[in-house]
């Protein structure tokens, strides 16, 4: 389960920058995404039991899940997607997975947990590969404005993990991501109005690598969202959270091969960014494995540590 949603999120990566290079700016395809995703997880969680009941929302839930909406399932797709257009598939998710860097260093110093002294050891090790990928010891040949979207990313998706943490603690997993879904629908739907209208759509009705753009759509929400997450949610009651998370690591690895042999030989990496980019996983691994977590109060709370990022 884990390797396959990885393997769907990593094609997800090739397939959106199609999406995006017919025309189609990372705002609209977010909004694509989260009102697609939304309709299909709303369908499924009314047929499943208990059915509506599961949606309910009590008034003090609301800024939790507006929160966790906008910044897991809005504001980072939409800067991976800023990130993918302007540098390879694959360097752009090695920025977005220092991610969970960041949770280890929120539970080291924002929630005073204790960490195994190897956190340190992942940090240096993802700097030093995250430096060998920019390339800075010559002229920084990557986009400015994709590093700092990638970056971006990677900041909110550590705070989407730290929001479901304790999202969790009320709520299923299939109801916190659909309403989160929804409220990035809202929220998209809202800035797509207020700024362009309904103008803007007509790449929908184009090909992308020969393929229809509407289709390319059509693998982004079911193949690339739904299906993945529901992979992933599935995978944990097999196994320990941190498991997952380090087995989904393989997603950058086979996102960069996956565009290099479909968008060209400008996806491909160089000996030094493919050699920093094993020292970002091997740095990311050893985060993933320095928290001393407290018992779950129930099984759902480990959920967020997973790396399955909500491209």
């Amino acid at each position: 389960m884990v390797i396959s949603s990885a393997v769907l999120f990593a094609v997800n990566g090739t397939v959106s920058k199609l999406v995006l290079r017919a025309g189609i700016d990372p705002a609209q395809l977010t909004l694509i995404r989260a009102a697609g995703a939304f309709v299909g997880l709303l369908a499924l969680s009314l047929l499943l039991r208990p059915g509506a009941r599961r949606l309910r929302v009590t008034v003090g839930q609301l800024p939790l899940l507006i929160g966790y909406g906008l910044a897991g399932f809005f504001l980072v797709p939409m800067l991976y997607f800023v990130a993918i257009s302007r540098m390879p598939v694959g360097i752009a998710l090695l920025f977005e997975y220092t991610a969970p860097l960041l949770v280890a260093l929120w539970a080291r110093f924002g929630e005073h947990q204790r960490v195994r002294p190897r956190l340190w050891g992942g940090l240096a090790l993802s700097l030093v590969g995250l430096a060998c990928v920019a390339e800075v010891w010559g002229k920084l040949q990557l986009d400015g404005l994709g590093v700092l979207a990638g970056f971006g990313a990677a900041v909110l998706l550590a705070g989407y993990y730290v929001l479901g943490a304790r999202g969790v603690r009320d709520r299923d997993t299939l109801s916190l991501t659909t309403l989160a879904f929804g409220a990035s629908a809202v929220v998209g739907l809202l800035t797509r109005a207020l700024s362009h209208g309904t103008d803007g759509w007509e790449p929908l009705r184009s090909s992308s690598g020969g393929v229809p753009v509407i289709l390319l759509c059509g693998y982004v929400v079911v193949l690339g969202s739904i299906v993945p997450f529901l992979l992933v949610a599935g995978a944990l009651r097999h196994l320990p959270a941190t498991s997952v998370g380090i087995l989904g690591m393989v997603e950058p690895v086979i996102a960069a091969t996956v565009a290099w042999i479909t968008l060209g030989a400008g996806e491909a990496l160089n000996v030094a960014q493919f050699g920093g980019g094993l020292l970002v996983l091997a740095g990311v691994a050893l985060a993933e494995t320095a928290r001393i977590a407290e018992p779950p109060v129930t099984p759902a709370a480990t959920a967020p540590e997973v790396v399955a990022t909500p491209h």
